[in-house]
């Protein structure tokens, strides 16, 4: 009897852990991973840009009012950069918006947080250290990453094959292509198609994914404004599968 209570016991624990762990997570609307590229494309003007677009974005009313507006009436959000396959920087962990002053303290993190520029533009790598970041605390109706960058993938696996595992995890990929001034040398040698055209094709997926376009690096603070607060609605309403910024 001892026994068979020990080994009931034993089996049901592997179950109560996961179930706890469960009941861990704080349940938000959306959790929204922020993916930026800080390859040696991007130069220190251009990245500056970027985290400063982001930090505007996330003290715009309109957006603090859209993620105080879903049925849960917060979001979690974590803020990483990318570069070669193996190079993925957290600059600001997940974080759970949920108040104007909890927006404001994030866009206050993305101010502080380290400007380093690395080598290559690995996507692929970029989607993968993202689909090993949900579930860290929250549980959210939708998992989406935003992804910005202004280059193709010229480092790590393909982008085919790590799109595919993310979007089987119900992971939304959105994009944001940037169209630098100085288009991708690569880019022209390998014969692909332009930036814009290549993440509509490669890049985004999931239920209602959509591209933003960033026509330069000055319109990256609109187009980033634009773009999460699209992701974070309540419901995702139809819209265009590619948006532009000039």
């Amino acid at each position: 009897m001892l026994r068979r209570s020990l080994l009931s016991a034993a089996l049901a624990t592997p179950a109560l852990l996961l179930s706890a762990r469960a009941r861990a997570n704080t349940p938000v609307d959306v959790e929204l991973i922020l993916a930026v590229d800080v390859s040696r494309s991007v130069d220190p003007e251009e990245q500056e840009l970027q985290f400063a677009g982001y930090e505007a974005a996330f003290r715009d009313r309109r957006l603090i009012e859209g993620i105080m507006g879903g049925p849960v009436g917060a979001i979690a959000c974590q803020m990483f950069t990318w570069s070669d396959w193996h190079i993925q920087t957290i600059v600001v962990p997940w974080t759970k918006l949920d108040s104007p002053a909890a927006a404001h303290g994030f866009a206050d993190a993305i101010a502080a947080a380290p400007r380093r520029t690395w080598l290559y533009t690995s996507i692929s790598g970029a989607m993968d250290f993202a689909a090993r970041q949900f579930g860290q605390g929250f549980e959210g109706t939708r998992k989406v990453v935003d992804i910005s960058g202004d280059g193709v993938n010229n480092s790590g696996r393909p982008v085919a094959e790590a799109r595919e595992e993310a979007l089987a995890q119900g992971i939304v990929l959105n994009g944001l292509a940037v169209l630098d001034k100085q288009p991708s040398p690569f880019a022209q040698t390998a014969g692909l198609p332009p930036l814009d055209t290549y993440y509509r094709d490669e890049v985004i997926g999931g239920p209602g994914a959509f591209l933003v376009v960033a026509e330069g690096f000055p319109a990256f603070e609109a187009a980033v404004r634009r773009k999460i607060i699209r992701e974070i609605a309540a419901v995702p309403a139809p819209g265009a599968q590619v948006e532009r910024f000039a």
